[in-house]
């Protein structure tokens, strides 16, 4: 196999409609624009996934909006500090559940510490 080709088949019409609208949902704009966040390869920055690539991620993504929708049932805490402007990743962050995102920062090796 070349250096950056996939391996397998390539995810269907559906497959990429899908992962795109499930990403415009999450404040993305399109793939290059998720490549941070979500890790994508450049290949797939490109729009160019793998049928099971694409499958794992729209599994991701949905885990996540079921998570942000369960945070929307917890009251944000009121802060004196003055208003920002916040992205739409930091908007989604503050809906996902403190435990959530601690056990997430530990499995990437981050010391988490309660206030």
């Amino acid at each position: 196999m070349a250096f950056g080709q996939q391996s397998g088949p390539p995810a269907t019409h559906k497959q990429l409609e899908e992962l795109l609208s499930l990403l415009h949902a999450a404040g993305h704009t399109d793939f290059r624009d998720a490549r941070g966040p979500l890790g994508f390869t450049q290949r797939q920055a490109n729009g160019k996934f793998t049928r099971d690539e694409a499958d794992t991620f729209i599994a991701q993504l949905h885990e996540w909006a079921e998570i942000a929708e369960s945070a929307d049932a917890v009251p944000e805490p009121v802060s004196p500090a003055p208003k920002t402007k916040v992205t739409a990743a930091e908007r989604s962050l503050k809906k996902v559940p403190s435990e959530i995102l601690a056990a997430e920062l530990q499995s990437r090796g981050w010391v988490v510490l309660e206030p």
